[in-house]
């Protein structure tokens, strides 16, 4: 079957309320027609747009619409003795499985989450037990499988009670892998994790891969403050302009790059005070390159390290170095301190353009 929108029910029920249609997209292949169900089977390559989309999102292009319709997936040709793999419906979260499953026949439980990503979204708690509940029934997962196991990502267990997806599914619940790419070998492994497997690391390159989404937002800000300046110097524009903006524009890139990626070798385990040490460390060459006087060092030291800490912040939902609770914990009481520094630092500023002091 071919056709354009295609029902996880089975024929003559009107159970399709309960589910969204799936809608015949380019990475899917065809169709796996299981008593009287059409899955839909998906491609394991990522072609050109998926890469593409893949990268836009990674810049925070489309980010907030970058998923796929919850439901029942398949790769190869399973049958009821085949595994099912439980993922979100973010497409990029999605591709990761997807192009790791080469090869393999399996079915992929998709839940909506929203379009965000297994590990922020059981914080959240869309990645949940009652999401997994409702979609192991709504797909009537029961006349699929035989085996009554789902497989979850590892990171995905803090959102979900394993023990109420018994009770109200019968289906038992075990955690796979944090990473995609070790999910061959756990199969292989008869669903046994290595202490590899276990391990949830946070490398330079995991580091680097949530900059740009960061760097972009940061555009605006970096937009509002070039806007500034140019208002106050309307009378005067010149390229001295760019030269006042530098230091600022330094701070965001201190806050948005370098924390990230120096963040194991930074002081501290608070964001804020990461991004406060990076902060330092700019305003100290910003003064010895601008040779700052004393009132300028102090003026200064006001309104950058504010900043690097703020931006900073915006990392402790993509790392591995905190929780949702400590983040909000941490935001809450570093926020005062926040905007009483950038409060000083403008004054003093302002104090100094008037020649004040």
């Amino acid at each position: 079957m071919q056709n354009n929108n295609v029902c996880c029910c089975q024929s003559g029920q009107n159970c399709c309320d309960s589910l969204p249609q799936i809608q015949k997209k380019r990475w899917i292949n065809g169709y796996n027609e299981v008593k009287g169900r059409s899955i839909p089977i998906v491609s394991t390559t990522l072609d050109t747009y998926d890469i593409l989309g893949n990268i836009m999102v990674r810049w925070g292009i489309s980010r907030s619409d970058y998923k796929i319709t919850p439901g029942l997936y398949c790769v190869g040709k399973p049958d009821n003795a085949s595994p099912v793999l439980v993922t979100a419906n973010y497409k990029l979260t999605f591709d990761k499985l997807r192009k790791e499953l080469d090869g393999l026949n399996a079915w992929i439980l998709v839940l909506d989450t929203k379009g965000i990503n297994v590990w922020c979204a059981a914080g959240k708690g869309t990645f949940g037990t009652e999401e997994l509940i409702e979609k192991i029934l709504a797909v009537k997962l029961n006349e699929i499988i035989f085996h009554k196991v789902i497989i979850l990502p590892q990171l995905g267990a803090v959102g979900v009670q394993a023990h109420k997806v018994k009770e109200k599914t019968g289906f038992r619940v075990i955690y796979g892998p944090v990473r995609a790419s070790d999910i061959k070998e756990f199969l292989k492994n008869n669903l046994k994790k290595t202490e590899k497997m276990k391990k949830v690391t946070f490398n330079l390159a995991d580091r680097l891969a949530v900059i740009p989404v960061e760097l972009v937002g940061s555009l605006k800000l970096m937009f509002l403050f070039l806007l500034l300046f140019v208002a106050l110097n309307w009378n005067n524009i010149s390229l001295k302009i760019l030269y006042d903006f530098l230091p600022f524009l330094g701070a965001i890139l201190t806050g948005c790059v370098a924390v990230p990626a120096l963040l194991p070798w930074l002081p501290f385990r608070a964001f804020v005070l990461k991004g406060f040490v990076a902060g330092v460390l700019w305003w100290a060459i910003i003064g010895v390159i601008y040779k700052f006087s004393l009132v300028n060092m102090i003026t200064f030291f006001f309104l950058l390290t504010p900043l690097t800490s703020f931006l900073s912040l915006n990392f402790t939902g993509a790392t591995t170095y905190t929780s949702q609770s400590g983040t909000m914990i941490e935001v809450k009481k570093s926020m005062p301190f926040i905007i009483v520094f950038l409060i000083i630092g403008v004054v003093l500023k302002l104090l100094v353009e008037f020649k004040i002091i």
